[in-house]
Formats: C-alpha cells, structure tokens, sequence
C-alpha cells in the first residue's frame, strides 16, 4: 500500500512539474517571439534565391553576425559555388554533440500572384470574415497578440521562420545563463531550393568539422492537425527537365496545321503514358522493392489523418490509387509534373505550332529506392516509346534522322532518410515535446516532402530527425507564403525546451 502511494505522489509531483514547466515555456516563448519582431523583419527582407549569389552573400553576412552575437564561432565551408556556413558552441564537460541544419536560402518569386506590394517586405495580416488577408500595423504586436495572425513574406515558413524560433531560443537559455549539456553545431544551407547540389561533396570533404552524434532539422510542416509533430524520415528528389523537338522554329498553325507534327502534342501523350488511370506510375519496375509490412502499417494508422477533411481543404473528391491511404501513399516512390510549356496563353496565345514543348519533372525518392536506377526506368521508358534522346539542341543530321527527338535532363539531388522511432535521437525529442505540450507528438515515418539529409545520415553515419514547426496551411513554395504567430511561438517553445533536455 505504502509503495502504491509513494509511486501515485511522483506521479502527480511529475504531472504537476510538467504542467509548471509548460507554462513557464509558454510565458518565455512569448515574451522573446514580442521581441524579435524587429529582427525577423529585417532578415525576412533579405532576397534570397539562391540563383543569384550576391543575394546569398548577403543572407551569409547576416547569419554570420546572428550567430557570433548569440556565442557562435562561425566558419565558412566553401564550395564550388556558394559557401555553407558552420556555426559552433561548445559546452564545457559535454560528451554529446547535435548537428543542427537549418535552410537560409528561398524559392523565386513572382511578385504578381503576391497580395502585397512585395514578397520580401514582410506584411502582417489577419483574417477577414470573407477568408481574405488584411494587413493591420506591426504596433498591434505590442499588445495582445492573436495567434491566427500572419506573416506573409517568401521564406517566411520555409525556413526563416524556424531560422528565427532558432536564434530566440538561444537568447532564452542565454538570458537564462543555461548551458545544454551537450556541444552544438549548426549547418546552414544556402542552396537547398536548388537541390543542395554542392552538399554531399561538401559534407565528405569537411567530414571532421561536422563529425556529431546526432542531427536535428529545424524544417518543414507540421501534421495537418497543427498538433506538434516528430518527422523521422524524408523522400529524396530527382529532377528531371524533357523538351520534346517539332519544327525548327513556331509555324503558321493555319498553314501548317495537319502537316507539322506538334510538339505539345506529341508530349502529351508522352507524358499521359507514364501514368495509369488511376494516378499510379505505369513504367515497369517503378515500385519494386516496396512492401508495407503490418508492422509498418500499425505505426502509419497511429497518425491521426482525416482524410475527408484533407480532400475538402484541397478541393479535391478523389485521391491517386497508391497505398490504401495517405500515409501509405508517401511510402512509395513519386513521378510528378512540376510544369508544362509550349507557346503562349491567355491574352499572349498565337496560332502557332510551337518549335518545342517541355516539361519540368521531379522523382521523389524513398529509403528503399536507388535514384540512379529510378532516372534510368524513366530515361529507358521514353527510349522504348521510339524517342532520340539528346542533351542539347538537335544537330540538322538529327532532325533528318529522327521523326522524335527529345532533350533529356537529369540531375540527381540526394537520397532518402529514415530514422527508427526507438533510437536515443527519438526518446530524447519525444521527452523535450512532452515537457513543452504534456502529451506525445505526432511521430511520422516518412514525410512526402525532400529535404537534403541524406548525405549527413550516410556519411556522418548519424540519425536524423526532423522537428517541423510551421502551420501546414503555409504556401510553401508558392506565392503568398506564410507563418501563423501561433505557430512561431510554440516554435520558440519546442526548440528551447530541445535545448534545455539533458542528452
């Protein structure tokens, strides 16, 4: 009796230090996101697509001084193009080192699918009765803040806004003179919307500045729900950029029309080919070696999906026939048209036969899938249906010779990665989670989207796991792309009560 009341009173005295820890998070996590308006402001106004390095300079300048104000040594890793940037704190005594990765660089913008003057002046915004956005002043922030208001600006959610939830967080221990009781460094990518092309040389090459025991990612969405959420997996990507060749330069299509083979339609059909009616990939071999074991399909159904809400948020009555929801369907690996041209549209459109069409694809990878061999059973595909691949512009002997020639490009990015739920990475996260929420997270197997973790996993020989912060509903990639306050504060909250959990 006596030891059932002794085991009863830790346990209320744990609920109760649970409870007093989540509301001291809370209160802090506030008070520093009230804080750091400023600052987001100014390093949310910085362009960075990656495309163009002298905005990327910039975006390394600015987290070089972040970082050093905040106790950083920091260090440029170069590469053949931009550079990485390391940043590094040690912590006297530790045994235990966490690679953190965080993502600085940003999608291009066009500025006229934006609500707002600028994608890069970062607006603030609330709801309106009629589901539109309207901008309210920056001062409303300095009194009661609604969780549900918004900050547009590109990058806002991918990934500036856990960039920020980052560096306030490690001015909370800071200001709470707390050390984590084990070494940080942190890894800042400045080309992960251009595929992190220089990353897997770069993680070999500086293998022993990024040597650690564990890596934690400060990216991405949470589960649809909003509630918060573990990610310990991720597909990899391919690219892949088809233009199917017609006549030599656009043709009158009144004069031509019926005699000039048409470019559009030609990869029409070529690309309506790879697909069964049903949304899943036709090409022979495409999903072997992936089988969803019961185990597996346990651990799915335990993510609290809603399908028929997840069909009326995005308008759609039916979904593709791969696995038996949608968990499942993220196992597999993932053929998509990214983008389609051929001639004009709209008020630009022109009665022509275009000279070409192209189509913009990507391969979503996953852990069981090599991506070499995946770009090859498309490549060998398009071969089959009788096409003359080139790399470039057909030469006039290749037209001559050839009734369809295409230009086939591919670029293989990185892999997938898939941590075990039951590793020292997971209960250590899950344990930091409870104390900043009470209750578990939403743990998720492998998320859809790619993130360049692969070469850290295979090189390092470290597990991963993705900590994802922002609100799902953010536009990510997309014009108008945003970050719900509620969700940057509980983003503070999750990464300091991380940083205060002993490893």
């Amino acid at each position: 009796m006596l030891k059932q009341l002794l085991l009863f009173i830790c346990f209320v005295l744990n609920v109760n230090l649970i409870f007093s820890q989540t509301e001291n998070l809370d209160t802090l996590a506030l008070k520093y996101a009230k804080s750091s308006f400023s600052e987001l402001k100014e390093f949310f106004s910085l362009p960075n697509n990656a495309y163009y390095p002298e905005q990327i300079e910039k975006n390394v300048v600015w987290c070089e001084s972040a970082f050093t104000k905040r106790g950083f040594v920091t260090k440029r890793l170069q590469t053949e193009t931009v550079p990485l940037l390391l940043a590094e704190r040690e912590t006297i005594g530790a045994k235990k080192t966490v690679l953190i990765y965080l993502q600085i660089d940003g999608q291009p913008v066009d500025s006229t699918k934006w609500f707002q003057k600028d994608p890069y002046v970062p607006a603030l915004k609330e709801k309106k009765d009629d589901g539109s956005w309207q901008e309210i002043d920056w001062a409303s922030l300095q009194g009661n803040i609604d969780r549900d208001w918004r900050i547009f600006s590109r990058s806002a959610s991918d990934a500036r806004g856990p960039d920020m939830m980052f560096l306030k967080a490690m001015d909370i221990i800071n200001d709470l003179k707390i050390s984590p009781n084990y070494n940080i460094k942190v890894i800042m990518d400045f080309e992960e919307e251009l595929g992190s092309p220089q990353l897997p040389k770069a993680v070999s090459q500086y293998k022993e500045e990024l040597s650690a025991d564990m890596l934690v990612i400060f990216d991405g969405p949470r589960h649809l729900s909003n509630m918060p959420t573990l990610s310990y997996g991720a597909r990899g990507i391919a690219t892949i950029s088809l233009e199917v060749f017609g006549p030599r330069v656009p043709l009158h299509s009144g004069n031509y029309g019926n005699y000039a083979p048409n470019p559009a339609l030609k990869l029409s059909q070529l690309l309506s080919a790879m697909w069964n009616e049903d949304g899943s990939v036709a090409i022979k071999g495409w999903y072997d070696g992936i089988e969803i074991s019961e185990e597996v399909k346990d651990i799915l159904s335990q993510v609290p999906d809603d399908e028929n809400k997840i069909k009326q948020e995005f308008g759609i009555v039916e979904t593709d026939n791969i696995g038996n929801n949608f968990q499942e369907a993220i196992q597999y690996p993932a053929l998509g048209i990214l983008g389609l041209e051929a001639g004009w549209v709209g008020k630009e459109t022109r009665t022509i036969i275009p000279a070409s069409a192209i189509a913009e694809l990507n391969i979503r990878l996953v852990k069981e899938t090599d991506g070499e061999r995946m770009v090859k059973l498309l490549k060998d595909y398009i071969l089959e249906q009788g096409y003359y691949l080139v790399e470039d512009k057909p030469t006039e002997q290749e037209r001559m010779s050839h009734a369809k020639i295409a230009r086939f490009n591919a670029e293989l990015s990185y892999g997938a990665f898939r941590t075990e739920f039951d590793t020292e990475i997971g209960k250590w996260l899950r344990k930091a989670m409870m104390t900043a929420f009470g209750n578990e997270p939403i743990q998720i197997r492998t998320a859809g989207g790619s993130i360049p973790i692969s070469p850290f996993v295979t090189t390092l020989g470290i597990p991963a796991v993705a900590v994802p912060t922002v609100n799902p509903d953010n536009n990510q990639h997309s014009p108008n792309e945003n970050i719900r306050l509620g969700n940057y504060i509980d983003g503070i909250k999750t990464i300091t009560a991380i940083l205060l959990e002993k490893l």
